[in-house]
């Protein structure tokens, strides 16, 4: 039996979803990675030449990004990869610091035993990787293998996770990729996230609150010293 047309206007509109969720993610993990630079034009030709992707699935990843806060538009002059400047970051890491040090002090709190031997054999996986890299690079990718993720979610708190886990979490990973490959920072970052990791493991709320505090105001230090270079 043939399909009708409206069948084939389904599965038309379904590949076209598929391509621009893939071309969405494809283009968010170059921005990520510095592979498109801050600031850069975003150029629809190059991008679908690229991807090997129509306009319409294209622009449909592109506004996605917008709302992500990784692209921006500027009137008169386009589409560009969002600038990480002083200003935002330091408003984002005083974000971050307050939401996570308080999602630490709620994991202690509610994470079952099982949660967190699971969190420890994370963080041997991430030892793993770093070792791997001869202790160059940690970079976590998203969602249950990214430890701060993993301790939004524990929080049991919709409020932080939401806020944590929308366009917020996409910047803090572009300043964190940035950080995570600077000399010595890998292994001394998985060691606070171990202490941090221990401090929920022994229920002591305020010293789990505290440590990721430390971790989040440490880490804002070196995206403020790598953003001031660039002036």
């Amino acid at each position: 039996m043939e399909k009708s047309t409206n069948d084939n206007d389904q599965e038309l509109a379904q590949e076209s979803r598929t391509l621009a969720s893939s071309t969405y993610e494809g283009i968010k993990a170059d921005i990520i990675a510095g592979e498109l630079a801050q600031g850069s034009k975003i150029v629809e030709s190059e991008l679908a030449l690229k991807y090997g992707i129509s306009r319409g699935p294209l622009r449909e990843a592109i506004h996605r990004l917008e709302r992500n806060k990784l692209i921006v538009r500027i009137p008169h002059a386009g589409s560009r990869v969002v600038s990480l400047d002083i200003k935002m970051m330091e408003d984002i890491y005083n974000a971050r610091e307050c939401l996570e040090g308080m999602a630490a002090r709620l994991a202690a709190r509610f994470m079952s035993d099982e949660e967190i031997g699971s969190l420890h054999k994370l963080l041997e996986s991430h030892a793993e990787s770093i070792k791997q890299t001869d202790g160059k690079i940690y970079f976590q990718s998203e969602g249950d293998i990214d430890f701060h993720y993993r301790i939004a979610v524990a929080s049991q708190n919709q409020w932080i996770l939401d806020n944590l886990n929308t366009e917020l979490y996409q910047l803090i990973r572009m300043c964190r990729h940035q950080t995570g490959q600077i000399p010595s920072r890998p292994n001394y970052a998985l060691d606070q996230h171990c202490h941090i990791a221990d401090a929920i493991g022994q229920r002591d709320e305020e010293l789990a609150e505290l440590l990721m505090r430390r971790h989040i105001s440490g880490a804002w230090e070196i995206v403020r010293s790598i953003l001031e270079e660039k002036l």
